[in-house]
């Protein structure tokens, strides 16, 4: 064998192990909810000796999660589709009009990456507008949480979009928003898409925001309705399981069909830019 050979096996042999490492806690929780109360109270990684498919029904049923899904489905996709309209066009007015302002402002907008969340302002502003409690307030919310990081990738990318087609659409008659949503926003799928899945994934994942600001729990997401779940059934490790499963579910699977957007979005943007 080769040294070159050798190197690239051991590798893939790193890559392996962490990649177990990485699946391990995944596999634990999905063996376990498919145990009954007595095999899954030691979280072991044996198998189950009988599937009990039953405690995913058992799940839906006592924990909310029909009308809990429903919510984190209308948070994750309202916030998502708001908050990529308002950062691809602030993106692009801070990209093609470099000006003082403007540079101030994309650095003001994308400080909020790193800046933390005052909680006790945000709590007065949302008693102030009446968005407290309020499905239509969980969205703008995290829509507005989303945007600074939406916008420093969708900034890189437009310079990779050549001014000569806003010039062309300028003699052509279009306004500046169908010049925008025309011409430029096509040619930002790639970013757009990234920047979609990521904000999709970080709202249905999102925890605190729900648990300070929404009241109800029948406004409550499936992040909320777990934990509720869990201090119920906190003795029953297979029903707690199950939750985390049904919970997790759709953003493997929204993250798996999205990855090479994901890949190729951010990459494109962090060289163009």
């Amino acid at each position: 064998m080769t040294p070159k050979f050798v190197q690239k096996l051991a590798r893939n042999g790193i890559a392996w192990l962490l990649s177990l490492f990485t699946f391990l806690p995944l596999y634990l929780i999905i063996v376990n909810s498919l145990k009954d109360q007595m095999g899954a109270s030691s979280m072991s990684i044996a198998l189950p000796k009988e599937l009990h498919w039953s405690n995913y029904s058992i799940v839906v049923e006592q924990g909310k999660l029909l009308q809990s899904f429903l919510n984190s489905l209308l948070y994750a996709v309202g916030s998502t589709v708001l908050g990529i309209a308002l950062a691809a066009i602030a993106a692009y007015i801070f990209a093609r009009n470099q000006s003082r302002l403007n540079r101030f402002m994309y650095f003001f907008v994308i400080l909020g990456i790193a800046m933390p969340i005052n909680f006790v302002t945000l709590t007065k502003v949302m008693q102030f507008t009446h968005l407290i409690n309020t499905q239509l307030g969980m969205v703008i919310l995290l829509a507005v949480m989303s945007i600074p990081f939406s916008v420093f990738l969708i900034y890189g990318f437009v310079g990779s979009v050549p001014r000569e087609l806003d010039e062309a659409g300028i003699v052509d008659g279009c306004s500046p928003l169908r010049l925008f949503y025309s011409i430029v926003a096509p040619l930002l799928t790639p970013v757009i898409v990234t920047v979609g899945i990521l904000n999709f994934m970080g709202a249905w994942n999102d925890f605190v925001l729900p648990l300070y600001y929404l009241n109800d729990s029948n406004m409550w997401p499936m992040t909320l309705a777990v934990y509720n779940f869990f201090g119920r059934f906190s003795v029953n490790w297979n029903l707690v399981s199950a939750d985390i499963v049904l919970t997790t579910l759709p953003v493997i699977i929204i993250y798996l069909l999205g990855q090479k957007y994901i890949i190729s979005g951010m990459t494109s943007g962090s060289v163009k830019g």
